[in-house]
Order: C-alpha cells, then structure tokens, then sequence
C-alpha cells in the first residue's frame, strides 16, 4: 500500500528530486502535515545565513555602485530617495538595500534616466524601479532558467 501512494523521484544519477503523495494519501495527512510543512518551507525560504550562503555572499560579482551614486549626485525628483526594494515573487524586502548584510538584492543597474535594477538572491527575480519626477514604478519579473528551454 505505501509504494502505491507514495512515490519518489529520482533524477538520472539516483539522486532524490522529490516525492509524490497520492490524492487519497494526502486528503488523510493534509491537515496534520499542512504546519509542518509550512514551518520546514520557511527554514528553506528563509534568511541567508548559513557558511555556504556567506561563502556564497562573497563570490557575488560586483555592482555598479559607480552609476548609483552619479544617479544620487543628479537627483533632482520631488521625493526623497528611496532604498527600499520588494520581491513580488517571493517576498524579500528590505529598508535599505545598501546596508543589508548578508545581502538581499544585488544591484544589477542604475543609470541618469531613473531606472535602477536589482537581482532578488533569495529568488533570482529581476526588480526594476522606474524614478519619473514625481512617482515611481515597480516591475518584478520571476526568474526563467534559459537553458532549460
């Protein structure tokens, strides 16, 4: 019966990839996994912090800090400058991008017409603010894996 509702997957080196539940299985299991589940996600989904993720933190390539500050040294908006960054994908946020430590977003570009772009490291998300002089737009596009296509 346990090898019929529930199966593993296997990737081509053996290795586990994932695991399925039958319908039947899950309706039984759902509301007694459904915490646990959501409590092992957040871990998972949660703030770098681990050796590997500082490790990884430092091998980051570098930013365009350069163009980020010509872009504060012309600013002349109707608005205070603004360092918070949100990921509509996953949800990462912060304050101020500049001062997070480990990082949470990494500055991809900033340029003189107002548009700065940010890489979510939590979901590889693409973030772009767009300054006009008296309001500013948000685009968040999720991550596409091309070689996989």
């Amino acid at each position: 019966m346990i090898k019929k509702d529930i199966q593993g997957f296997y990737d081509e080196t053996g290795n586990l990839i994932g695991v399925f539940v039958s319908a039947r299985l899950w309706q039984e299991i759902a509301a007694d996994i459904d915490s646990v589940l959501e409590k092992s996600l957040a871990k998972l989904n949660g703030p770098i912090c681990s050796e590997e993720a500082i490790q990884t933190q430092e091998a980051l390539p570098s930013e365009p800090l350069d163009d980020w500050e010509t872009f504060l040294k012309f600013w002349d908006f109707h608005y205070p400058v603004e360092k918070k960054v949100v990921c509509e994908i996953c949800g990462q946020c912060t304050e101020d991008w500049t001062v997070d430590s480990p990082r949470k977003f990494l500055l991809k570009a900033a340029n003189l017409g107002g548009l700065v772009s940010f890489l979510c490291l939590n979901c590889q998300a693409r973030i772009i603010k767009r300054h006009f002089k008296d309001h500013i737009t948000y685009e968040t596009t999720p991550f596409v894996d091309r070689k996989k296509k």
